[in-house]
């Protein structure tokens, strides 16, 4: 479970890494992040992003270690390689990036989505039966999830769960890619 569960959590990572200038300018600006915007995928909007994520996935430990404040010639950088890839802003490109991974967090191996909100219970679950896992990070985790569950929200657009398993194969190598970067040797 602990490995499905940060398998889950480096996904997401990958996924959300390249929406951290936007987030930060967003916080900046007081807007709430809690809540994800739903929207419903086209196919077009998931290959554009497959293809945006293998060029980003480069940038992925500048970005990284940028936090809120990247540099201005690498944010240029980012929107370059999003608007090249056919999305008109930034946050268009994170709407996106958020929505896929929300289908992929809630699909198991055999292919069945689970909604985020009895996803996270069920994980919730299994992370209390973890043997493996050391209390101090158990306690965290099991912190962070029951946050998540506070504003979790079924998906709006059921159709969203057949367009990211179309491309779940693509999509799970740019995740992959992005994840060796992130943590060298690991598979």
């Amino acid at each position: 479970m602990r490995t499905i569960w940060l398998g889950k959590l480096a996904v997401l990572a990958g996924l959300a890494l390249f929406a951290t200038s936007a987030i930060a300018q967003s916080q900046k600006d007081g807007q709430d992040q809690s809540q994800l915007k739903q929207i419903k995928l086209t196919e077009k909007q998931v290959r554009d992003f497959i293809s945006a994520q293998k060029q980003l996935t480069p940038l992925a430990s500048k970005l990284e270690s940028a936090g809120d404040k990247p540099d201005p010639a690498l944010q240029k950088q980012v929107e370059q390689i999003t608007k090249s890839n056919g999305f008109s802003t930034l946050d268009e490109f994170d709407d996106v990036a958020a929505n896929i991974s929300l289908v992929l967090g809630g699909l198991d191996p055999q292919g069945q989505f689970t909604e985020p909100p009895d996803q996270i219970k069920k994980d919730i679950d299994e992370l209390k039966q973890d043997k493996q896992l050391s209390q101090k990070d158990k306690d965290q985790a099991l912190a962070e999830m029951q946050e998540a569950l506070k504003s979790a929200a079924p998906l709006q657009f059921k159709e969203n769960v057949a367009v990211v398993k179309k491309y779940q194969k693509e999509l799970d190598q740019v995740t992959a890619q992005e994840a060796e970067k992130q943590e060298p040797g690991k598979k």
